[in-house]
């Protein structure tokens, strides 16, 4: 039998336990309470708080860098201008100086030097660029003048908020229901009200909202803070663009630019043409006469141009884009390429020429150029577009259908120079070339539009920019056996030789479907002659090709080998 006094012990045992039991439910009652219901009241900083002095940031993003000085003094490290504004600035190491690019302006900076050039004329800076710690920071009110762009300083935190011209900034306030005066709104690191705090905001406070997920806001201070605040704390104000620099051209280019262009080219050797042996080119409206090229290391132009031509091409009408060469001389173009000081040689002598002979536009023509200088060109086209600009002029640049041909094709960015170029021309020729080892059209049609449709989907030029060459030529390629082997060579012939030698060998020409052209052979004591023809036939083909990809217009390489008839049919392209 259980004594009295041992069943007490258990039962007041038994009551502890239950009590101890009962604490720890109440207890995590207690916290669980405190952690799933009350909000976070801890407050934490940003993770850039005193580690970068002068943050900035883009559309909300902190980028890599600090800003130096502050108000008109303000200056920004170039890497953060080339990563988040313009990618195209350049840096030369050779003589520490930077140069900006834009449609309408040139900007050359040296640092420590207070006088910059603004389109080759002299400009004093407030601030001078300066170089700390091997960074160079240019002046930020240049971003606002040159690009556009909004720089916003926040004199307390230091941080700067950079908006790009044609950047949305979504406007926006703090609110709260709250009648206490000292009523504030948690900035939270998180959308739940468990995250740290950032900031306590008071009502009116100015936000930018960079993002919207379920009832929360990611939003951003002046003062750099970014975090999340509940859509109920947020008073929504008007989304406003950030003013785009317009390019505005002149009347006089906007009408030269208005129609199709049907262009030839005229080649200058060694002795001008006579205009008055020319006759009339229907529908011709702008010539490329072969004036300019690069003379020498320096960037120096040597010209053979001629008033008397520009005066007839004036008076039938038609604009003259005088061309300009490399000389096709590699090395001379890497060293003519080389720096800004050469680069704008060439350009204010070009310019100086287009001045005095009243010339309408420049047409850029580089070949046989080394793919380690194709930054280089590029920059030296950027560099030519605003002043070129500034007097009016239509520039163009040339380029060859894409290949992996290093001295052909592959030193061409056409991406890039497309943005820099009011129009851009492709050279649709010699897809058989002079020493091919087979013989073969100069230019079939499918080649031709093959050429065209990858620059325009793979490399992004608008139709409206690019121009398809057409050749007024052919060649007469000579097949012979020897050892086995068929030997081949070719010369170049102009549309009349081709019609004459028709005529002269009683031939009758059939339509080669494969290259959408006219077709004869003949054989002789030198072997089977063959000629892939360019007629009326093959370039009425090559006006609806370019109607047909909506192109800028056609330009014919080159006058002096037209027949009459070609320019009937080439005058299509206008109609």
């Amino acid at each position: 039998m259980r004594s009295r006094k041992s069943t007490y012990r258990r039962k007041r045992r038994g009551g502890k336990l239950k009590w101890c039991f009962g604490l720890v439910i109440v207890i995590a009652g207690i916290y669980w309470a405190a952690t799933a219901l009350l909000p976070n009241r801890s407050h934490v900083n940003p993770e850039w708080y005193g580690k970068v002095e002068k943050p900035i940031f883009l559309g909300g993003e902190l980028l890599d860098g600090s800003a130096l000085g502050e108000g008109d003094g303000l200056k920004l490290p170039l890497p953060v201008i080339q990563s988040a504004i313009d990618p195209n600035v350049r840096y030369e190491e050779g003589t520490k100086s930077v140069i900006l690019t834009t449609p309408r302006k040139l900007v050359f900076l040296k640092a420590n030097e207070k006088i910059a050039k603004i389109n080759n004329k002299p400009t004093e800076l407030l601030f001078a660029p300066e170089e700390k710690d091997g960074v160079l920071y240019l002046p930020a009110h240049l971003l606002a003048e040159i690009y556009g762009a909004e720089v916003q300083e926040d004199p307390e935190s230091g941080a700067v908020l950079l908006a790009k011209a044609g950047e949305s900034v979504q406007q926006a306030s703090v609110q709260t229901s709250s009648r206490d005066k000292d009523a504030t709104v948690p900035l939270r690191t998180g959308p739940n009200i468990h995250q740290p705090i950032l900031a306590d905001m008071k009502p009116d406070t100015e936000l930018r909202i960079l993002q919207s997920a379920d009832d929360w806001y990611y939003v951003q201070m002046n003062n750099g803070y970014t975090g999340y605040v509940r859509h109920k704390n947020v008073l929504v104000g008007e989304k406003r663009t950030v003013p785009e620099l317009k390019l505005e051209l002149s009347a006089d280019k906007q009408k030269r630019m208005s129609k199709k262009i049907s262009m030839t080219w005229e080649a200058v050797y060694q002795v001008a043409p006579n205009p008055a042996s020319i006759g009339k080119l229907p529908g011709v409206n702008v010539v490329s006469p072969t004036w300019f090229s690069l003379a020498d290391n320096e960037g120096n132009v040597q010209s053979k141009a001629d008033i008397a031509y520009v005066k007839w091409a004036h008076a039938q009408g038609m604009q003259v884009w005088g061309l300009f060469s490399n000389s096709f001389d590699p090395d001379r173009t890497t060293e003519a390429l080389a720096n800004f000081d050469r680069r704008l040689t060439t350009i204010l002598q070009m310019l100086h020429y287009a001045q005095i002979y009243d010339l309408d536009g420049i047409n850029i023509d580089y070949e046989n150029v080394y793919t380690e200088d194709k930054e280089n060109l590029i920059q030296f086209v950027r560099e030519l577009r605003p002043l070129a600009e500034e007097q009016g002029l239509i520039v163009s640049i040339d380029v060859t259908p894409k290949s992996n041909s290093e001295m052909w094709s592959a030193f061409l960015d056409r991406a890039k120079l497309g943005e820099a170029v009011d129009y851009m021309i492709l050279m649709a020729y010699d897809e058989h070339w002079a020493a091919s080892p087979v013989s073969g059209s100069v230019a079939s049609l499918p080649w031709a539009e093959s050429s065209a449709t990858r620059i325009l989907q793979e490399d992004g030029v608008p139709p409206e920019k690019l121009i398809l060459g057409v050749p007024l030529y052919t060649r007469i390629w000579t097949e012979t056996e020897k050892d086995g082997k068929t030997e081949v060579s070719s010369k170049a012939i102009g549309m009349k030789r081709a019609q004459e030698i028709i005529a002269e060998k009683k031939l009758k020409p059939r339509l080669a479907e494969e290259t959408g052209q006219n077709y004869v052979e003949y054989s002789d004591k030198e072997g089977l002659h063959r000629i892939w023809l360019e007629d009326a036939t093959s370039l009425a083909r090559r006006v609806e090709l370019a109607k047909s990809l909506d192109l800028a217009g056609i330009a014919a390489w080159n006058r002096s080998f037209a027949s009459d008839e070609a320019w009937d049919v080439l005058s299509g392209i206008i109609e």
